[in-house]
């Protein structure tokens, strides 16, 4: 039987995405981070639903394009990188807070583990509003 799940998946959001900047979970409730978590895992989500996804178990790479107006970038790349993948892993994991303000978002898992990551990759351009696009592919097995 052919395994028919989706290998890739592309959706945009709104905003700036969530960094990664501090020791303090950007999982907490009522971090300064809250309405970009919550606002990644709703398109999560949406792109999840609308495509079938499940989430995947090996390799992966994760492309994270951010679109912002020319000079006014707010975070460096790999904070901006660091919060995105930490939202869109499964958070099952995190045990040391609690996640229930997060509803049924917290269940939205594209991957299973950071650790997966094989290859990152972070592009800006020039847009008059902030918005980003995030990739996350499954890594083809090595021939």
């Amino acid at each position: 039987m052919q395994d028919t799940r989706a290998l890739a998946l592309t959706f945009e959001v709104s905003g700036l995405p969530p960094v990664k900047t501090e020791a303090l979970s950007i999982f907490a409730a009522g971090h300064r981070q809250a309405t970009r978590v919550r606002a990644l895992l709703q398109a999560a989500c949406v792109a999840a639903q609308r495509t079938g996804w499940t989430p995947l178990s090996g390799p992966i790479e994760v492309d994270l394009v951010l679109r912002c107006p020319p000079g006014h970038r707010t975070s460096d790349a790999s904070t901006l990188l660091g919060g995105v993948c930490a939202v869109l892993q499964d958070k099952k994991r995190v045990g040391s807070i609690g996640l229930a303000h997060l509803g049924v978002l917290v269940d939205v898992a594209l991957y299973d583990d950071d650790r997966q990551i094989r290859k990152l990759s972070y592009t800006e351009e020039p847009a008059e509003d902030f918005s980003y696009e995030v990739r996350v592919a499954a890594v083809p097995a090595a021939v």
